[in-house]
């Protein structure tokens, strides 16, 4: 049965933008959707683009801001198996960092509500954290049609 930990963390200007409990759905949905089925722990970070910009300088040798950087602890593809089992049994998968001012403005260009972007780029951060990328043609196709399954699961709730 899957059971998640999860720490969000929401900097200041952002806190009462966005629902705890709206981005804890949208985490366990995108984990149901990808079969996890076991203990889970990950982060997610709802920050600003100074943050953002600063981890993806730092940890990415780009210098700019994006929508959403994933650090995932494991690199083995989409069923994480750790190289030994911890003895509480939780797998450890990362963080998740959005830049909540790139998610405003990237809803407002599409023309949807900014719940449905914030969505976007938490399924698009955890399945980074589960190993799907978007690298090759074939691993995008993979990837965009496991967001498109979270984000009608997420809009059907």
């Amino acid at each position: 049965m899957l059971k998640i930990q999860l720490s969000i963390w929401i900097e200041r200007p952002y806190v009462g933008l966005v629902s705890r409990v709206w981005l804890r759905q949208a985490v366990k949905l995108t984990l149901v959707h990808t079969g996890i089925s076991s203990q889970v722990e990950l982060g997610l970070v709802i920050a600003g683009d100074d943050t953002v910009h600063e981890l993806n300088r730092s940890y990415r040798n780009v210098d700019s801001t994006t929508d959403v950087i994933a650090f995932a602890l494991s690199e083995r593809g989409t069923k994480y198996e750790p190289f030994v089992t911890p003895p509480d049994n939780v797998i450890y998968l990362g963080e998740v960092i959005i830049s909540y001012p790139q998610a405003k403005k990237q809803a407002e260009e599409q023309h949807h509500a900014l719940d449905r972007e914030l969505a976007l780029l938490v399924a698009h951060g955890v399945l980074h954290l589960l190993g799907y990328d978007h690298e090759l043609p074939e691993q995008a196709e993979k990837m965009r049609d496991m967001e498109s399954r979270v984000l009608a699961a997420i809009k059907a709730k």
